[in-house]
């Protein structure tokens, strides 16, 4: 019996052991899950935050310059006063730095700055009363501000807390007019006050332009935006971006969707983007699955496939086909022996990306149908060829447009059921022609409006250098403001931001072949 307890002891602390091992056998696979890799991940640098402070400086000026600052008034014996109208004349910010600040944070500080200040002055002793202007200057200004970035409900980044402090070491008020010794003489209470009602005012400024101003310039950035008619594309953060000392590396979502079915998703299984290089000042990589994604909703949409008709079918090519097929259209009836032909190109599965460091390729599989189209009556096929072919993909940057470049890289025509293997062995070249003539052309007529970046609007890229990884493609660039951020904020302050979206509304699955 005591064996037997000891038995069963050891068994009872076995399985407790067990049942707590197991979540911590569990975590990883748990981590993994919640972990989502992004499709597009974007990395501002350091020499990218520096551009950044230099226009977030001239905006911060334009801030201060518009302090309200609250009348000050007050008695000394039978001296009443009262100071009001101040405004900002000058300001001067010899010293900012601007920097990351891990966890998630921004960092900026104004050191020994100063600022000119012109205010009214009244004054009533006994029965003088005296009014005029007094001209002032704040000196040794310190301002300490920290922004704090999330993502927010719907995926896009935005302040969330700002921290802020200031202090004014010193200030200094100029007085004329008949009363100037007794102003002179009042001077501290004035200047005393002024100083603490002035540096009361810097930070809910500044706090007001982070929290709401710079908000709403974060808007702009498209999040989930409608690309054409057919499809959309989601670039709403995955998580809280990631701050560190000279990066801040944002992770977006990446997804191209078919705008009739929005909220079906297409599992990412791609390599995750890596970005090591810090030398640009921001780079944009893209995984495999940014590019699968827009081609399944392309294909989704059934619209991936081009219809060639009667004086389109290049005339070589048609004299060849009705030689290839003369026995079929022999035993037809003489009325359609000389109706047009058609040729109509549809992909049957979605395309496939792949990405190497050597460069980016499409797979894509497709069936070429071939018949005549006799007027007033149903099409004759005359056949349908199965092929595969590799297209090369050139990608690249313009302004904040991604776009991309195919050519045919590679064609094969598989099967037919009605040729046997010599005749379609005997089309393959002029297929061939065909395709990086005629249809190439068109898919990059067709595609090359390209994709929007999320980037804020007014700010473009420039100087774009574009590397090949395995599975996915950076885009290193330098920044560059086309309109300042006061602009853009005041065209968007009346009027909230929205995502672009066209006036069209979604289409159904098309069997269109015309559409691309």
């Amino acid at each position: 019996p005591h064996e037997a307890h000891l038995t069963l002891q050891s068994g009872e602390l076995a399985m407790a052991a067990s049942s707590h091992l197991l979540p911590l056998l569990l975590l990883p696979w748990l981590a993994a899950a919640s972990h989502s890799p992004p499709g597009c991940k974007i990395r501002i640098t350091s020499k990218g935050l520096d551009l950044v402070k230099h226009e977030g400086l001239r905006f911060v000026e334009q801030e201060l310059e518009n302090i309200t600052v609250s009348d000050l008034h007050g008695k000394e014996g039978q001296f009443h006063y009262n100071i009001s109208q101040v405004k900002v004349m000058d300001l001067q910010l010899p010293f900012s730095n601007l920097h990351f600040q891990p966890q998630q944070h921004l960092a900026f500080n104004i050191n020994n700055a100063s600022i000119s200040l012109r205010f009214r002055r009244q004054l009533l002793y006994w029965f003088f009363y005296d009014i005029g202007s007094i001209n002032a200057s704040a000196d040794g200004v310190h301002i300490h501000t920290v922004l704090q970035l999330a993502k927010d409900e719907v995926g896009r980044l935005k302040i969330s807390n700002m921290s802020c402090n200031a202090s004014i070491a010193r200030m200094h008020a100029g007085f004329s007019g008949t009363l100037r010794k007794v102003y002179e003489f009042l001077s501290t209470f004035i200047v005393t006050g002024m100083r603490f009602l002035l540096s009361q005012q810097i930070c809910p400024s500044l706090e007001h332009a982070s929290l709401v101003l710079l908000n709403s310039l974060l808007d702009t950035v498209p999040v989930r935006n409608y690309v054409d008619e057919h499809i959309g594309i989601d670039y709403s953060l995955l998580r809280d971006p990631a701050v560190s000392p000279e990066t801040l590396d944002l992770d977006f979502k990446g997804m191209f969707f078919y705008r009739a079915r929005e909220d079906q998703e297409l599992e990412n299984h791609a390599v995750e983007p890596v970005i090591k290089e810090t030398e640009r000042m921001v780079y944009v990589a893209f995984s495999e699955y940014f590019f699968d994604s827009a081609m399944h909703a392309y294909f989704q949409a059934g619209v991936l496939a081009i219809e060639l008709e009667g004086e389109k079918v290049p005339k070589d090519l048609e004299v060849l086909l009705r030689a290839t097929f003369f026995g079929t259209i022999f035993m037809l009836n003489p009325a359609v022996v000389d109706a047009p032909l058609r040729l109509v190109l549809q992909v049957s599965a979605p395309p496939r990306c792949v990405i190497k460091p050597s460069g980016t390729s499409i797979s894509v599989s497709a069936f070429l149908n071939i018949s005549l189209v006799p007027a007033d009556r149903p099409a004759i096929q005359l056949s349908s060829m199965a092929m595969v072919s590799a297209l090369s993909a050139k990608v690249y940057l313009q302004g904040k447009a991604l776009r991309v470049q195919l050519d045919l890289r590679r064609y094969a025509a598989l099967h037919s059921f009605s040729l046997p293997f010599p005749q379609l062995f005997s089309l393959q070249a002029p297929l061939k022609t065909l395709l990086q003539l005629t249809i190439m052309p068109i898919i990059n007529e067709r595609t090359k409006k390209g994709v929007q970046i999320p980037l804020p609007e007014g700010m473009d890229f420039t100087r774009e250098v574009v590397t090949n990884h395995a599975g996915f493609l950076t885009v290193g660039a330098d920044l560059h403001f086309s309109k300042g951020l006061r602009e853009v904020i005041e065209k968007y302050r009346s009027t909230p931001a929205v995502p672009a979206e066209p006036t069209v509304q979604p289409t159904a699955a098309s069997t269109d072949p015309h559409q691309l």
